[in-house]
Formats: C-alpha cells, sequence, structure tokens
C-alpha cells in the first residue's frame, strides 16, 4: 500500500466510493487505524490534512468520501456557500452511511498492517454525527465526534455503542442548541456506556478547520491533545 492515495471501493448498493488513505511512514505490522469522516464540505485539502495528521501520529487513517452517490470524485464545497454542498447533503441518509462505513470495515479488515482490534473513528461536522453511527455499527475500540450536528437524531442507537465515545463542542456554536446535546449525551448515559463530553467555551463551529474563518488556533491544539489521550487509552 502506498503511503498516500485513493482507493476505490464497491458498496453494498452498487456504487463506488473514493477513499483518501494515508499510511504511517513506517507502515509497520500491528498498526491501529482510525476512519475520518469529513465535514458537509467534501474530503478536501482540510480533511485530507487531518488524515495525513493522524497517519503522522501513527494510524493509518482513511477518508470515506460520503458524496459518492451524489458528486464526483474529490468533491470540495465551499466554506463561504452552503448552497454548494445541499445537494449532496440532501440525499444523504442513514442507510448510506451505514452502507460505507461497512465497506470501509471490510477494506480494514483484509490489511494486513491493520490492528482490526485497534480501529477508531473520528468525525467533524456532518462527520460527527457518522462517527456515532461508526460507534454503533462497527467494533470500534473509541470514537469522537467535533460538533456533531444532528447527534440528537441518532441518539436512539446509544445502546448499541461498542467503544467509548468522546463530544467535543464550541460553547459559540450558534448551530448546535444544548437541548440537542442535551438529547445525545442522555441516551448514551441511560445506555450505561463510557463517554466524555467537553465544550470549549471560547471556540464556535469549525473550531477544528483552519481553512474556515471559525478557526480557533489554540482550542484546535486543545482538543488534538485530548483526542490523542483519549485514543490512547481506550
Amino acid at each position: 500500500m502506498d503511503n498516500k492515495k485513493y482507493i476505490e471501493l464497491t458498496v453494498a448498493d452498487g456504487s463506488t466510493m473514493a477513499v483518501y488513505i494515508a499510511v504511517p511512514e513506517d507502515n509497520k505490522p500491528s498498526t491501529p487505524a482510525i476512519i475520518v469522516l469529513q465535514e458537509a464540505f467534501g474530503v478536501n485539502n482540510h480533511i485530507r490534512q487531518v488524515a495525513e495528521r493522524f497517519a503522522a501520529a501513527g494510524y493509518v487513517a482513511v477518508a470515506p468520501e460520503l458524496f459518492h452517490r451524489t458528486a464526483p470524485k474529490g468533491f470540495a464545497g465551499d466554506y463561504a456557500d452552503f448552497s454548494t454542498v445541499t445537494p449532496h447533503t440532501s440525499k444523504l441518509t442513514n442507510d448510506g452511511f451505514k452502507a460505507d462505513l461497512e465497506a470501509t470495515w471490510g477494506w480494514l479488515n483484509t490489511q494486513t498492517n491493520v490492528d482490526i482490534s485497534r480501529v477508531y473513528a473520528i468525525g467533524y461536522c456532518m462527520g460527527g454525527r457518522v462517527a456515532f453511527i461508526a460507534n454503533a455499527l462497527l467494533p470500534l475500540k473509541a470514537a469522537v465526534s467535533y460538533y456533531g450536528g444532528g447527534l440528537d437524531k441518532v441518539a436512539h442507537m446509544a445502546p448499541n455503542l461498542h467503544g467509548k465515545h468522546l463530544f467535543i463542542w464550541g460553547g459559540k456554536d450558534a448551530h448546535i442548541k444544548d437541548d440537542n446535546i442535551n438529547v445525545v449525551i442522555g441516551a448514551v448515559e441511560a445506555a450505561g456506556n463510557d463517554y466524555m463530553n467537553v465544550k470549549i467555551s471560547y471556540a464556535d463551529h469549525g473550531f477544528n478547520c483552519n481553512e474556515r474563518s471559525s478557526y480557533h488556533e489554540a482550542a484546535s491544539k486543545e482538543a488534538w491533545a485530548l483526542v490523542m489521550a483519549f485514543l490512547e487509552g481506550a
């Protein structure tokens, strides 16, 4: 497997999904893996950078293109114009997410350098919701949701979570209300699953993305350190 490249996977519904791959330099056996789940703007330059950062930290990182049914390979929406992504976000379904995640897991399971007992997921914005679905669907070690939009809509999946879950929110995020957060946290608590819930009061929605106006360098660095400790301790 090359250090960084795209692969194409056939999903259960017959569609073809591109997946961006980033692999550690040493590419040694028994390497942990992480599924990196995109924002609503596609597997763009930022998400590829995130995947590469995880590879540099010692993970096989895979970023599936969740818009593959409606958008061309490599699609990247405009952060300044959400209308560029609505034709694709409007067509997304939980069943589609599940099929994409199962295809991604199936590929990871064939990789001799991957320790399949140490697979994680992380998602941003829309991908935060998909990371939660992944944790309920796949035997993950742990998962992370950054400012996950719509998590309250999938909170019923909480009893099925396999690994512990880290939720990270921005206190200045006008897109996600406390009531929405309380629904998913309440469901995870009721299910008796392990979780960590962190709100960074001085951060906004999208604070981790250095290509967005809401980027907050300090919060991004602090959250990254927390994520690293969380995954290593899972």
